[in-house]
């Protein structure tokens, strides 16, 4: 999956783009719409928490970062003289599991609290009334599903596709 970034002037448009994404079958729950507060939504698919902050990648950091010290950690744990050979694996395994759900738990809170930083740049724009609207689409359509909005909407700025998009968002 990629997500197609269209900065839409305003809501009359947005869901016009809405309705053409509908069309061209991508599911309602693949379409995310970030306004200004206080911007009447209607029946527009509003953003949740996993598209305006950075709860997914800060929970993969964490999950690798936590596991790595787990890891280490059990390693120093079986060289210790006390350790049977026997525990060894499972005491290698729970540090490393214990580490990763550390820092996964560690890595989503911070994310929860930090703003998406590739929505960032259109904070401007979005607070001067303009609307963004993330759409995710299969990578094989990406041209055919900005080319056909483009054909019907053509006053929206396309601002780009992100690479990718994790599974569970």
């Amino acid at each position: 999956m990629r997500r197609i970034y269209f900065l839409v002037p305003d809501v009359s448009t947005t869901k016009r783009i809405v309705d053409e994404l509908l069309l061209a079958r991508i599911d309602d729950r693949h379409i995310h719409v970030i306004a200004k507060s206080g911007t009447p939504m209607e029946d527009l698919p509003e953003a949740n928490l996993f598209q305006k902050s950075d709860f997914i990648p800060a929970v993969e950091r964490g999950l690798a970062l936590g596991g790595s010290v787990g890891i280490l950690a059990g390693l120093v744990a079986i060289t210790l003289p006390a350790s049977a050979p026997m525990l060894a694996g499972g005491v290698l395994l729970m540090a490393t599991l214990s580490g990763a759900g550390i820092g996964a738990w560690a890595g989503g809170m911070i994310g929860v609290s930090v703003g998406n930083t590739r929505i960032k740049q259109f904070e401007d724009a979005i607070e001067a009334g303009q609307l963004l609207l993330l759409a995710d689409v299969p990578k094989s359509r990406v041209e055919e599903i900005e080319e056909r909005v483009k054909q019907h909407i053509p006053q929206v700025e396309i601002e780009g596709t992100e690479p990718t998009i994790p599974a569970f968002p």
